[in-house]
């Protein structure tokens, strides 16, 4: 007869089989996908409509006349007519163009200065500091001088975007990095990691889940740089959705103003969902979570 010990203690083939069945019952009674679904969804369905009450109710109030501040009923009517307009895929696509070749490079510079003052100490006693004060410093103070540099070009943009989102992606590698195990190091050269094989195997992975955040924070770096820039660097022949929002505000269109921002406040979300399925795939990778997603 088998057995299985647990502190000293035997275990029968039947005990084992008990547990085991004990074990199962356990997950088949845990929640369905459907009401997973829902309680994560009723909360923000609650805000939702909890700020939309807020927004008619100083409407109501008559603390600004409706041309400055319409109700939620105009602003939505709006929203439609602009969904189906070519004008918001045309701006949209421009926005993606550049939020995508920002970010891109943004993360390519961070991830290589990140890695670079993680394991150089010398870049690390010369660089480290500096790093974090350029991720304190507001996106628009890089545009006077991307505008000198580069005039109203896509080119000043870009700049700034890059500027600032690649501090947060290499803040993320640094303390990702910093915090492996030094033993977990130490195992992987016994095994024969060594030089990008170490980084590979061993360290990349180990700090994935801060190198994430990094990536996530950058991001909306990125985002609130290149909406910024689209404000102030409008080329005319380029449509996008901040220069949309800057022809709504010159033309007192308030209205469509609100329905754009409601537009980059929805891309925002759905691109922090999109981190948000990230992490919980690495932390139930490394056993955080169990496969229900609990």
């Amino acid at each position: 007869m088998a057995s299985d010990t647990l502190a000293g203690t035997p275990r029968t083939d039947a005990e084992i089989s008990g547990l085991d069945a004990l074990e199962i019952a356990g997950r088949e009674k845990g929640p369905s996908r459907l009401r997973r679904f829902w309680s994560a969804t009723w909360p923000k369905l609650a805000a939702l409509a909890l700020t939309i009450g807020l927004w008619q109710a100083v409407v109501w109030t008559g603390w600004k006349d409706p041309w400055a501040l319409p109700g939620p009923g105009v602003v939505f009517a709006d929203l439609g007519h602009y969904l189906v307009s070519a004008a918001l895929w045309d701006g949209l696509a421009t926005t993606a163009r550049r939020a995508a070749v920002g970010f891109a490079a943004a993360v390519a510079v961070g991830l290589l200065l990140g890695l670079g003052v993680a394991r150089v100490k010398v870049l690390r006693a010369a660089l480290g500091s500096m790093i974090t004060a350029l991720q304190t410093m507001p996106s628009i103070a890089w545009f006077p001088l991307a505008i000198l540099l580069f005039q109203l070009t896509e080119q000043a943009i870009f700049f700034v975007v890059v500027l600032g989102a690649a501090p947060s992606v290499a803040n993320g590698v640094i303390h990702g990095v910093d915090y492996v195990p030094p033993l977990l190091i130490r195992a992987g050269r016994n095994i024969g990691a060594r030089g990008l094989n170490l980084y590979r195997y061993v360290i990349a992975p180990a700090a994935l889940p801060a190198i994430v955040a990094g990536l996530k924070q950058g991001w909306a770096f990125a985002w609130r740089s290149l909406m910024a820039g689209e404000l102030l660097v409008v080329i005319a022949e380029k449509t996008s959705v901040g220069a949309q929002l800057t022809y709504a505000r010159d033309f007192a269109d308030a209205p469509r103003l609100m329905a754009i921002m409601i537009v980059i406040l929805v891309v925002g979300l759905l691109v922090d969902a999109a981190f948000s399925a990230a992490d919980k795939a690495i932390r139930r990778r490394w056993g955080v979570l169990d496969q229900a997603g609990n």
